[in-house]
């Protein structure tokens, strides 16, 4: 009864769909495994204050005594791990994509949207070529999620290249676009017809899914991730491209009269760039939720920007960086649920807290220094 007067709500917001199909999942499973109705309700009034949840919370109390209350309780967060495994490092891996563009001094905003249109690509395949079997289909999304980052990111790279338009203002405006063709994407392909959702892209199948390694579910996420991050690593430090990055973001007047093709630089570097943030939309939506929606990136591409600024550009500084910002996240977190503030107060002190530590590095690299009125001779 409680699930039926809640469908009257549906196609309202999304998160709220997400959680009524689950809530009947749920119902349909019991009733499936043979426990008769009158030993389960849905019951709004349970909640968990802890936001790392991320499904249905439970209460079980016995029958012969009510006046007990509940004797366990919990609830679904089978992304618990993922805050500390694909939650953090889709973000080390979107700001090792940054990482040459920004030392090239390519000031790339644009890894959101880098993120959602390969998050479509492999949601694209996932859906439409799901009869494949895993060993084509997931290296085939792994491609195609590469390319269409890679894609993204060249457009303003050539622009820049080509006309010297400002990196920063056209990166940022794609974000927007690449929003709006996810938008578009979630219409074409919603199910259930009239959610205004993707939902879970094939449940049943697992076509396309990354499978567990060695028994951990975001295993091949973080192979992935670290398999990026020393390859970055490697390319930057010790390769002859590598160096003429270094050397045109120190310099474009002086790399070309070095000999170096800066167009060709640029174009190049973004590439890479943008497909590293395309592979971390495969990790996103193979690896992690399974499907797709404008939220999928959750911000990761603005916060690699940080991770890639505390970590001066070194990948695997980028790894432990992430796992700081985490633990700041959480504690932050904790906090405003422990005094039952505003949700949103949990960013306002991890944004203050990053303000000061990254305002500390203007006074790291200048000494300010007063001067007082020297004295008549």
């Amino acid at each position: 009864a409680v699930l039926a007067s809640l469908e009257q709500y549906r196609g309202r917001d999304e998160q709220f769909d997400t959680g009524l199909d689950e809530l009947a999942t749920v119902v349909r499973y019991l009733s499936s495994f043979g426990v008769p109705e009158e030993n389960f309700a849905v019951d709004l009034t349970i909640a968990r204050g802890l936001d790392y949840y991320t499904g249905t919370v439970y209460e079980t109390r016995m029958l012969d005594h009510p006046e007990i209350g509940a004797i366990c309780a919990g609830g679904r967060y089978d992304n618990l791990a993922a805050y500390y495994t694909d939650r953090s490092l889709p973000g080390v891996g979107v700001a090792i994509g940054l990482t040459p563009a920004f030392k090239m001094h390519f000031w790339n905003i644009g890894a959101e949207g880098q993120i959602l249109v390969g998050a479509i690509a492999s949601a694209a395949l996932m859906i439409n070529a799901s009869t494949l079997p895993g060993w084509l289909l997931l290296p085939l999304m792994f491609l195609a999620s590469m390319i269409a980052g890679m894609i993204w990111g060249v457009i303003p790279a050539f622009f820049k290249a080509h006309w010297n338009t400002n990196e920063t203002l056209f990166t940022l405006m794609m974000n927007y676009i690449a929003t709006q063709l996810v938008t578009f994407c979630v219409v074409f392909w919603e199910n259930p017809a009239g959610s205004n959702s993707v939902g879970v892209i094939n449940p049943a199948t697992k076509a396309g899914w990354l499978p567990a390694l060695f028994g951990q579910t975001y295993g091949w996420n973080c192979v992935i991730v670290l398999t990026l991050m020393v390859l970055m690593y490697v390319y930057l430090k010790y390769s002859k491209q590598g160096y003429e990055i270094a050397y045109v973001g120190q310099s474009e007047s002086t790399a070309r009269y070095a000999g170096i093709s800066v167009k060709k630089v640029i174009m190049r570097t973004m590439a890479i760039s943008g497909a590293v943030c395309g592979i971390a939309g495969f990790i996103l939506v193979s690896g992690a939720s399974h499907t797709i929606s404008t939220t999928l990136s959750g911000g990761r591409g603005f916060t690699a920007i940080v991770v890639a600024w505390l970590s001066k550009l070194n990948t695997f500084v980028m790894a432990f960086v992430s796992y700081a910002l985490v633990f700041m996240q959480k504690g932050a977190s904790q906090i405003a649920s422990q005094f039952n503030l505003n949700e949103n107060v949990s960013e306002i002190v991890t944004g203050i807290i990053l303000f000061f530590v990254l305002g500390c590095e203007f006074f790291i690299n200048f000494s300010v220094k007063l001067r007082g009125r020297r004295k008549a001779d």
